[in-house]
């Protein structure tokens, strides 16, 4: 279904933060066909690829870089790829084939590492700009994303305003909040604090290669694993947890040798949330970069749609099209409650807007596991905007009519 995975290089490019780089390389891919005006960028989530559609069913997260919207993606789904153009690129500073601290540094010939500079939600937007350009795409029917894809496609409405027509935001916000901040800042510790990170400088040649991606081996994959262990605990809720694991042993046959332990700990059950975490920690140990990790979730930190301006509705200001929020109940990572801040500061503006709101247990991840329930606003908000009848929103249309409210208790004085 994907025409094929590419990649460009879009020359010199100067970062945010006043770096550059002399050849900036973007892994992207397309689907169907361009008539002119269907084109829609897919922003993908914090450790997702370019590959958005096209590959085997996924049945967890941990394969999300792996076609990893694939319910919602393709021919005769939400984003159709038979009636849109569609277009989702690698970010700068990540390891799916775009420039990043994996890559190499054309003056050197050695990875990049830490020497990379440091990349920005903005960087994003401006690097998925140029590639546009370079396919002779000036304006898009809408851009999507979930996640920190969700601050990707506000970045879009912020400093492309007039080249997008519609602006979808799936479970996220203008901000991280505060305990969001600490528990990143505590999985980039575990990275850092990982002996073989060695200040990032963990990158061998191919000689003694023994993970057959250019590393000699001593990467720090104990660290990268306890890193994605505290994210997929922000993924998930609660309720989710306790359905799926409640407080069951792993049973006997459950291997607990991924981290060294407290000679104690053998008188204690070895739990199936804790074999669940270490299982999900390995495999994407095993196909993430550690230090493509750190930038990426440094790049969502640091992200502030308000950033130069006096609140999120100024930011937003020069926006006209139109924008459908939806968030999830479950999602205390992106809660209800930021995506209605963020519906507010898009209503002040006077842009049609819509704030979607999906009744789910399965927390921040509901974005990816629930296509049945994202899936028909999202298709109907592409071809028919807020009027679309699959998309509710939490107040009153004008009318009373044109959509039927939801959750408006939610955020009753």
């Amino acid at each position: 279904m994907s025409n094929g995975p590419e990649t460009v290089s879009l020359g010199e490019f100067t970062f945010e933060c006043g770096e550059s780089i002399p050849e900036l390389e973007i892994a992207y891919e397309t689907y169907g066909e361009f008539d002119g005006d269907n084109a829609v960028l897919v922003c993908h989530a914090l450790t997702g690829s370019a590959h958005v559609a096209g590959g085997r069913r996924r049945t967890d997260t941990a394969g999300q870089a792996h076609a990893w919207w694939d319910d919602i993606v393709g021919p005769g789904k939400a984003v159709d790829t038979t009636e849109y153009y569609v277009v989702c690129a690698n970010v700068p500073g990540s390891c799916y084939g775009s420039s990043g601290p994996p890559s190499i540094d054309p003056e050197t010939g050695e990875p990049w590492g830490t020497a990379f500079p440091a990349v920005t939600v903005a960087d994003w937007t401006r690097a998925q700009r140029r590639l546009l350009d370079h396919l002779g795409i000036p304006n898009l029917h809408a851009v999507i994303g979930g996640s920190v894809g969700g601050m990707n496609v506000l970045e879009w409405a912020k400093r492309h305003p007039d080249h997008l027509d519609r602006a979808i935001v799936v479970a996220a916000a203008a901000r991280l909040d505060p305990q969001c901040l600490a528990l990143d800042a505590i999985a980039q510790r575990a990275i850092t604090t990982d002996p073989n990170w060695a200040g990032g400088d963990y990158y061998g040649g191919t000689e003694g290669d023994a993970n057959g991606d250019g590393s000699d081996g001593d990467t720090p994959t104990r660290g990268l694993a306890l890193a994605r262990q505290i994210g997929h605990v922000m993924y998930l809720s609660k309720s989710s947890m306790a359905d799926k694991f409640g407080r069951r042993s792993a049973g006997m046959d459950a291997g607990r040798d991924t981290f060294e332990m407290d000679p104690a700990a053998g008188f204690f059950p070895y739990r199936e949330v804790e074999s669940y975490l270490d299982y999900q920690g390995e495999t994407f140990a095993e196909r993430f970069d550690a230090n493509a990790y750190l930038y990426l979730t440094r790049a969502m930190d640091n992200y502030d749609l308000a950033s130069g301006y006096d609140d999120d509705a100024d930011a937003l200001a020069a926006f006209d099209g139109e924008a459908l929020l939806v968030s999830f109940t479950g999602d205390w990572h992106f809660t209800v409650e930021q995506s209605e801040a963020l519906a507010e500061a898009f209503r002040a503006t006077e842009a049609d807007t819509a704030h979607h709101v999906i009744d789910s247990d399965h927390g921040h991840d509901a974005f990816l596991v629930e296509p049945d329930r994202v899936g028909p606003p999202v298709a109907d908000f592409l071809a028919q905007g807020v009027a679309g009848k699959a998309v509710s929103d939490t107040v009153e249309a004008d009318d009373g009519d044109e959509f039927a409210p939801v959750h408006t208790s939610l955020f009753s004085d």
